[in-house]
């Protein structure tokens, strides 16, 4: 604002507290301060240019557009999107490609067990191990892992007539590297950014894997057709160098020093014993276990969906669009939470999400032909990813930065360990009952869960995990 002299009032109030902010500065420069040129120099190109781009309009705390104003969280988090664009090009094309080889919901069951199974057993050990060491190392390890299995993988698959088993082996070795880098990445954004912006980062890391899901399939779903699988695999490979390159270009918080504990085993299983003892971080936990498992099988089976439902060729570019449009509907409904929802108490959207989503995926499991499916997968998406980035949101916020890890272990091994196992468990079942029953068996999961998921914190229960930092 420009200080006139006919400003007056507030204005005029308003100008004298701006005048005399700048004061000491102004008056630094006319006398030629040794101090103030040094803070002069420190001020960077960086800096002078989010100060013309954020103006004078303030950004509220927890949002997005918040999140996005810390540096290293929009480096980390830009490579972490070209990266998992690579990631769903190959998630999609792992089922088309097992359902087409083999034409059974079986081993498509197996295929994404192999993919998501590790994270049952290593997720733990990658929260563990991610709050002892260097994370930005052991984040840069476990995508050079991934990358060198997903080329293995790529070659693999260029048989006309592969073995079974070697291509799920190749798939399990990139699970183990996934298994471990997800609670380990989930770890360092609250350091990115700050507890009062946690909000808004969960609501953006959510929607960009979102996003690339919507991105990635149609590029993988082409590429499968016209390309075959193995080109589809290595480019997913290419991808884990942005995320490379992104973490060796930034500096990481360094972890706050814990005390050792009694025992390697209470170490590894803290996270458990904060989920006994908070219960808003407990009922979360239960809620994304029960959900992922019970409520979601039909992503892993979407080339059935798509086939016996819906008259779709998985190994088509509609099919693609199908997983595309699911997506977008995710991906609107997780940046929702860090937008237009972001002063609205995440409990309760948790519950009516959870509600909505039960309606719109028994909607999805009666429809038979592919126009309206389009738009009611997104519908799905959209209520799935608002309910568990609200869901995420609420647990974070209860939790200190020296047992993170191995929390958000517990997390991600809900949110994908137990689709796999789910997946594993649901096959057969789809082979005799159909996965119409399936579906709608899911819905009614989902509607139990939305009166179990009071996620409410309690005025005298305080922020958990402060003892172990101790």
């Amino acid at each position: 604002m420009r200080c006139d002299r006919g400003n007056v009032g507030i204005e005029e109030q308003a100008c004298r507290e701006d005048h005399q902010s700048r004061a000491p500065l102004y008056d630094a420069r006319v006398t030629g301060g040794a101090e103030s040129e040094d803070e002069l120099r420190s001020i960077s190109v960086e800096e002078i240019a989010d100060a013309v781009v954020d103006g004078d309009s303030p950004i509220s705390s927890g949002t997005a557009l918040s999140a996005l104003r810390h540096r290293t969280f929009r480096i980390v988090y830009l490579g972490a999107f070209a990266s998992n664009i690579g990631t769903w090009m190959q998630n999609v094309v792992l089922g088309a490609y097992a359902y087409d080889l083999t034409h059974s919901s079986t081993f498509v069951g197996v295929m994404i067990f192999a993919q998501l199974g590790p994270i049952l057993l290593l997720a733990m050990v990658g929260g563990l191990i991610a709050d002892k060491v260097d994370r930005k190392k052991f984040l840069i390890i476990l995508s050079v892992e991934q990358l060198a299995f997903s080329l293995a993988l790529a070659w693999v698959v260029r048989s006309a007539s592969p073995s079974h088993v070697v291509v799920v082996l190749m798939v399990v070795m990139v699970g183990v590297g996934g298994a471990m880098f997800g609670p380990a990445y989930a770890a360092i954004i609250p350091g990115l950014v700050g507890r009062k912006d946690l909000p808004g980062a969960i609501s953006l890391n959510s929607a960009q894997m979102n996003l690339s899901r919507v991105i990635g399939p149609p590029i993988g779903a082409v590429a499968y057709h016209y390309v075959g699988p193995a080109w589809v695999f290595a480019g997913n490979a290419v991808t884990y160098l942005f995320v490379v390159i992104a973490l060796m270009m930034v500096a990481l918080p360094s972890l706050p020093k814990v005390a050792a504990q009694a025992s390697r085993w209470r170490e590894l299983t803290v996270g458990i014993t904060v989920a006994r003892q908070d219960r808003v971080v407990g009922r979360c936990l239960f809620t994304v276990f029960a959900f992922s498992l019970l409520a979601l099988a039909f992503l892993g089976q979407m080339p059935v969906v798509a086939a016996h439902n819906l008259g779709i060729d998985p190994k088509s570019a509609n099919y693609g669009f199908l997983y595309g449009s699911f997506g977008i509907g995710a991906f609107i409904g997780a940046i929702s939470i860090g937008t237009v929802f972001s002063g609205v108490s995440k409990p309760l959207i948790v519950r009516v999400c959870l509600l909505a989503y039960s309606v719109s995926l028994a909607g999805f499991a009666l429809l038979r032909h592919a126009l309206p499916a389009y738009f009611v997968v997104a519908v799905v998406g959209a209520f799935y990813f608002a309910f568990i980035t609200a869901l995420n949101t609420a647990m974070q916020t209860r939790l200190k930065d020296a047992v993170r890890g191995r929390v958000m272990a517990l997390w991600i091994m809900g949110f994908g360990g137990t689709v796999a196992l789910g997946n594993l468990l649901v096959g057969p079942v789809v082979d005799s009952l159909g996965i119409t029953t399936v579906l709608l068996f899911g819905a009614g999961v989902a509607l139990v869960l939305a009166w179990y998921a009071d996620v409410r914190a309690s005025d005298d229960q305080p922020a958990w995990g402060a003892e172990l930092a101790q």
